[in-house]
């Protein structure tokens, strides 16, 4: 496979960011959103484009002043195995340093992939208990599952709770 670009998505990107996901949210790995919802956050998102073609996308959620999440990082299967996850990932780590991020949090399936990049699992809150009284005032899924708390439990399929710190 030729090398991938890494760029930031356009708004031309999201219908096939959409299709990158939708196998992985009808299997139960990445949670399915709505168009507009790819829209309005196309601002943390990063895409690999090989000859044209969206092959891979990522997102960096800001949560708190030293925390971001990594989400929606996904591959076409013509790309898995060629590196393009893992530079999607370096790309989105370099924003987060760009911006002050210093913790990275994630919430995969895919613990092997992010254990090599530095991420490790977590139990319990990786935050003090004055950012957690702030953060748990979030209507985001992704803070809620940072935090743990029950009322997304039922939508985590199991999946591993990791962090990385810069």
């Amino acid at each position: 496979m030729p090398e991938a670009v890494i760029r930031s998505a356009h708004t031309a990107d999201v219908r096939a960011i959409r299709e990158i996901v939708r196998p992985l949210a009808e299997a139960r790995v990445l949670v399915s959103k709505d168009a507009v919802t790819y829209y309005e956050s196309l601002q943390q998102f990063r895409v690999a484009e090989v000859d044209g073609e969206v092959v891979g996308c990522g997102a960096l959620h800001v949560m708190w002043e030293d925390l971001a999440e990594i989400r929606t990082l996904a591959v076409r299967d013509v790309a898995k195995g060629s590196g393009v996850g893992s530079r999607l990932l370096e790309a989105l780590v370099d924003d987060a340093r760009a911006i002050g991020v210093s913790r990275l949090f994630c919430l995969t399936f895919e613990v092997d992939f992010f254990a090599r990049h530095g991420f490790v699992p977590i139990d319990g809150q990786a935050v003090e208990p004055e950012v957690y009284a702030e953060l748990v005032r979030s209507y985001d899924e992704g803070v809620a599952e940072f935090l743990d708390l029950e009322r997304v439990k039922p939508n985590t399929l199991g999946n591993t709770r990791m962090l990385r710190t810069l």
